[in-house]
């Protein structure tokens, strides 16, 4: 398979190093100094494109693919608010778009876990819950992706009333702690608290080969199908 990675951070070359290994080609490597029409023309090489760059080109980035002709895999967050406008472009397209806050399998069966502990603490009298997420000092939006998806899972599934910033303190939802330290590659933490009792959900990422085989499995996946898709498709939640 052929694929453009978008992005060519240190994301995008644990990527071109997965992809390499299970035979793929990288036929294009775009960076943010590129021209557009120098981007189109390497685009249309290219079966699948992988994006990872910032919240502020995911969307140009994306679009750019999508009118290209090429199924886009993007791991960019901090854009959602914008996430609708890319479905209707890859519908109109007749393409095909796959999104994830976090492509690591393991986040993934942590989503899991914690949805199911979700449903369970209805259960539980007084129950307070709070994420903490950690990572790198280069990471530009916060709270994470990871961290949101694992609050907004928590309160569909409860009583709480969506989440706020940890410094906010606002009344039934769910606190996100974010702290950027060192050269953390992630980690997520959720507290269940109550008054006889903590549970708490963890996941720590050891490096970024996690994020970049879920990423090409992604990009594997996409090949010759159109739609919007997730990890739960991948993975056949």
């Amino acid at each position: 398979m052929n694929i453009a990675i978008v992005g060519y951070g240190k994301m995008g070359h644990a990527i071109e190093q997965i992809a390499q290994e299970r035979n793929h080609k990288i036929v294009a490597r775009i960076d943010a100094e590129m021209m557009l029409s120098e981007k189109t023309n390497l685009l249309k090489k290219a079966d699948v494109a992988i994006e990872f760059s910032t919240p502020e080109t995911a969307v140009a980035n994306i679009s750019a693919c999508l009118k290209a002709g090429v199924r886009v895999v993007s791991g960019t967050t901090g854009w959602l608010e914008q996430l609708d406008k890319i479905k209707a472009l890859c519908k109109q397209q007749n393409s095909a778009f796959f999104y994830a806050s976090n492509f690591s399998i393991g986040v993934n069966i942590f989503f899991e876990l914690n949805k199911q502990m979700a449903k369970m603490s209805q259960h539980i009298d007084n129950l307070t819950v709070g994420v903490k997420e950690t990572h790198h000092i280069h990471k530009k939006d916060a709270p994470s992706g990871t961290a949101i998806t694992i609050a907004e899972t928590i309160a569909k599934n409860s009583d709480f009333d969506g989440w706020t910033m940890d410094s906010e303190n606002k009344k039934n939802k769910i606190p996100i702690q974010a702290i950027r330290k060192d050269d953390i590659f992630g980690i997520h933490e959720v507290n269940f608290n109550s008054a006889v009792d903590k549970i708490t959900l963890r996941h720590e990422s050891l490096s970024r080969r996690g994020f970049a085989h879920g990423a090409v499995l992604a990009a594997e996946f996409l090949n010759g199908q159109t739609g919007y898709f997730g990890m739960k498709d991948l993975l056949g939640l």
